[in-house]
């Protein structure tokens, strides 16, 4: 293994008020991308970026990169200054410089800040900018909609903030088990406030969701199979899946409780049957997923890091990426090693414990992958190359304390002590530590700039001691309980060593903060690649990037990276090198490495990208829109006026009627948000796309609602199986006697009817666009909407019934709170009737547009439409039998 320092032509050098060739080259490369950039900008009416109006109106997937990522560091001081808090209280046994609930509430609101708030953010926020360069896409498949996850992000976090000033914030640790998270034990306005914050942080996962997987299955550059993709890419393809699929059921589980917390259901009430052992599968379901979708994108940085500074293709980079999948995949198997406390049975135990075993050995794969290419390659320890192969160190030491708790002997000792605390830290901050790598490896692109690499090495020493003096000692001092500020006066020592490390590790953040906000202004100008061996797609255009990211379309084609023209020319651009990793011929003949190709895709190493094509930029999406903020804002207010309900109805006195008047206010401004959304085009990009296997065939809107339903199975399926995970705790026999005999299965018939008859006049609407028909559209519109009105009457007549039940064995009626049987069957039913309402809104929509002749020469709005509709009526057919005859 070879090795050299920065000095010897590295661009970080310049930095230092050196003015080496690269620098001088690409200043006026730079200032020539900033002039073109703001010139795309006035010719789709973007405001300039020094213009505050800019950030509230845009929506290309480079602006939302840089507000997800400025957002997120806001957040992680934030959860820092919270940290600073509670490593104070621990200073000694005796110190109280907050109260035992308010350190309770540091604890929660610190766990759920980082693990929300701030990774997976801070991640995307990479993603956004990067991704769509990547795979030679312009932007993100729905822009509006990558724009409307920002704005559910940072609302959401606002409003996680407010619970602070509304009597306290929630206090019952960031996994919230059941039963502390019900209203009995934290009773606080902040913690219901907490939960609603939650809900609105996995609405924006969702809407990324959706959009990041339609983008990358179907808007790769020609010539860019899925396996071509570079390794970040591919990194945060796995994690949007693992997103779609574990946040839908942290979705299930965050509604139940706000039922629980709101309307008085009692799901999670202690005497409920399993409540609390139903919470922790809900939660853990997705917990376990958390963890790898927060390390996987730091996994996919820590990989192309690895390979722009070794100037080697990651060693067996395909056995590197089955490993990525096979562990997304193994990831939803393995969440109940988080309860081997619990009363499962030992064969349940056991098994969990062999599929936890099981999912560390793909990543030891990845790491020996990563060291061994550190071992083949030659290193120029940078910045960011120190940040990537330190959080490869700290993973390291996390991943094998984190087998100790998969072994169930050694987690009933370890579980509820500070070697959790520890081992946790190692992995998460772990992942952290890579993306801070990220951060500064991907910065001369976001900025234009280069940043002061004494100031980024310094900040990395300061950063790696005080980590490792902060969390290392915890597996010392392991006996210390979670969660709780009091401990054995011998641990002491180790407690003041931990906190001395803490204040240095949140010290060397103003170090970054100082070298970053300075740079912005005075670092010299980056080149479009300032990294010697950096070869995927982003460092093939300007830093940072015109508005339009490609002076026409990209492809590989020929396998390097071409942009071709309007009528088909293909100039193939000079310089080439490999895709993802790996050095250029020009490169590997004069370090004397082997050619590196490695692969089918490549790209130029660098060329500045000055000219101006005007025909690109016409046809190129409108990158302003205000909806998608006025959305985030209904929906911030919406659920703040929610956040003054008890039992189903507001607090008194005058609170209560501001918390009404708040709901009702942002209800009209989320409905005002929504009609502006929908009256643009929802889509930003229509093709050709190139690469779209294997949805090729597949339009973006119709593969968008594929995914989004995929995930509403999931939510729908939670719920579902809450309801017989409760009723088999509480005897599926047994069940009859907490329902009235007056639920009978009649109302449920006439609406499984309706149901069924609504979705053939959707197909007749679909037949009546594909013919042209106004008023046949109209027509079977109209009448799906009457059908789906009638349900929504047949039910509330229904529950209208069971809510007044006067019986020797219901004396109240059926309501909400009367029993588990009556909360399982109202919220489920419930959620099924909320679908059923969006629905109608929808039909109402495309009503008044029909009548004026709309979807008659374009169909397609009424099929995906119809595609929902019949989602919603086959989820009925479950709910039907389930809580009406069996």
């Amino acid at each position: 293994m070879t090795t050299r320092d920065d000095a010897g032509g590295d661009p970080e050098a310049a930095t230092d008020g050196g003015d080496s060739a690269d620098v001088r080259a690409g200043e006026a490369e730079a200032d020539g991308g900033h002039d073109a950039a703001a010139a795309h900008a006035d010719h789709h009416g973007l405001p300039a970026a020094e213009t505050l109006t800019r950030w509230f109106v845009t929506t290309n997937h480079k602006d939302v990169g840089i507000l997800y990522t400025v957002t997120a560091l806001f957040f992680l001081v934030f959860g820092g200054v919270l940290a600073m808090l509670m490593r104070a209280q621990l200073w000694t046994p005796a110190v109280e410089i907050m109260s035992a609930n308010a350190y309770n509430q540091a604890v929660s609101a610190h766990g759920l800040m980082m693990v929300f708030w701030f990774l997976s953010p801070f991640a995307f926020g990479f993603a956004n900018y990067v991704v769509p360069l990547q795979i030679g896409a312009k932007d993100l498949a729905f822009p509006r909609l990558n724009a409307l996850s920002y704005w559910l992000y940072l609302f959401s976090g606002v409003l996680f903030g407010i619970s602070f000033f509304q009597g306290g914030t929630y206090a019952g640790g960031w996994t919230m088990y059941a039963p502390l998270n019900i209203p009995f034990y934290t009773p606080e306005p902040g913690a219901t406030t907490t939960v609603l914050a939650m809900i609105m942080f996995v609405a924006s996962v969702t809407v990324s969701s959706v959009n990041f997987l339609t983008t990358m299955h179907r808007m790769r550059a020609e010539g860019m199979r899925m396996r071509d993709m570079p390794l970040f890419s591919i990194s945060i393809l796995l994690t949007v899946w693992m997103m779609l699929f574990a946040f839908a059921a942290l979705l299930a589980a965050m509604m139940i409780l706000t039922s629980d917390r709101l309307l008085g259901t009692t799901y999670f009430a202690a005497e409920s049957a399993g409540g609390s052992l139903l919470w922790a599968h809900l939660f853990w379901f997705f917990g376990h997923p958390e963890v790898y979708i927060v390390f996987f994108p730091a996994l996919g940085a820590m990989a192309e890091i690895f390979q722009t500074f070794t100037g080697r293709r990651i060693v067996g980079r395909k056995w590197f990426i089955a490993a990525m999948l096979l562990v997304a995949l193994q990831s939803f198997v393995v969440w109940m090693h988080h309860m081997f406390l619990t009363a499962i049975n030992l064969e349940i135990k056991t098994l969990f414990m062999a599929t936890t075993i099981g999912i560390s050995l793909p990543f030891d794969l990845m790491v020996f992958a990563l060291i061994y290419t550190t071992i083949k390659g030659r290193i120029r320890f940078t910045t960011p190359f120190l940040f990537a192969f330190g959080g490869l160190i700290v993973f390291i030491l996390g991943g094998i304390t984190g087998v100790f708790l998969g072994a169930v002997v050694l987690d009933y000792e370890f579980r509820g002590t500070y070697w959790v605390v520890a081992h946790f830290h190692y992995v998460m901050v772990g992942g952290v530590t890579a993306l801070i790598g990220a951060l500064y490896y991907w910065y001369p692109k976001m900025s234009g700039r280069m940043y002061d690499r004494r100031l980024g090495k310094l900040h990395f020493a300061l950063y790696f001691v005080g980590f490792n003096v902060l969390y290392f000692p915890m597996f010392i001092v392991w006996e210390t309980p979670r969660r709780v500020f009091d401990y054995s006066a011998a641990f002491t020592p180790w407690h003041q060593l931990a906190t001395l490390g803490a204040f240095m590790l949140g010290g060397s953040f103003l170090i970054m903060f100082w070298n970053l906000t300075k740079s912005l202004w005075a670092g010299e100008p980056a080149p479009g690649n300032p990294w010697e061996y950096a070869t995927t797609a982003e460092w093939a255009v300007d830093s940072p990037p015109p508005l339009e990211n490609f002076p026409g379309r990209a492809s590989y084609a020929s396998g390097s990276l071409e942009f071709v023209e309007e009528y088909g020319s293909r100039p193939e651009l000079e310089g080439a090198s490999v895709a993802d990793g790996g050095v250029s011929a020009e490169a590997a003949t004069a370090h004397g490495h082997g050619s590196g190709a490695g692969g089918d895709v490549a790209t130029r190493h660098d060329s500045p990208l000055t000219q101006d094509h005007e025909a690109s930029h016409e046809e190129g999406p409108d990158h302003a829109s205000i909806w998608p903020f006025v959305v985030g804002l209904g929906g911030f207010f919406t659920l703040l006026g929610l956040t003054g309900i008890r039992e189903g109805s507001f607090v008194g006195g005058v609170a209560g009627g501001a918390y009404g008047a708040t709901l009702a206010v942002g209800a009209v401004v989320l409905g005002y948000g929504l009609v502006g959304l929908t009256r643009e085009p929802f889509e930003g990009l229509t093709g050709p796309f190139g690469s779209s296997w294997p949805f090729a065939n597949i339009e973006n809107p119709k593969l968008g609602l594929w995914i989004f339903l995929a995930s509403d199975v999931v939510l729908f399926g939670a719920f579902i199986g809450s309801y017989v995970f409760i009723r088999v705790a509480e005897g599926w026999r047994d069940w009859h006697h907490l329902v009235p005999a007056e639920h009978v299965a009649l109302p449920g018939l006439i609406n499984t009817y309706l149901l069924l008859t609504s979705s053939f006049t959707v197909v007749l609407a679909l037949v009546a666009a594909e013919k042209g028909k106004r008023w046949g559209v109209v027509g079977g519109l109209g009448a799906t909407f009457l059908l789906g009105v009638g349900f929504l009457i047949n039910k509330a007549l229904e529950w209208q019934h069971l809510f007044h039940v006067h019986s020797e064995a219901f004396p109240n009626g059926w309501e909400l709170s009367t029993n588990v049987a009556s909360s399982t069957f109202y919220l489920t039913t419930g959620l099924h009737g909320a679908h059923v309402a969006v629905g109608l809104l929808i039909t109402l929509y495309m009503l008044g547009r029909a009548v004026k002749g709309a979807y008659l020469d374009d169909e397609r709005p009424v099929e995906y439409f119809g595609l929902y509709w019949h989602f919603v009526d086959i989820v009925w057919l479950f709910l039907f039998p389930l809580f009406y005859i069996l």
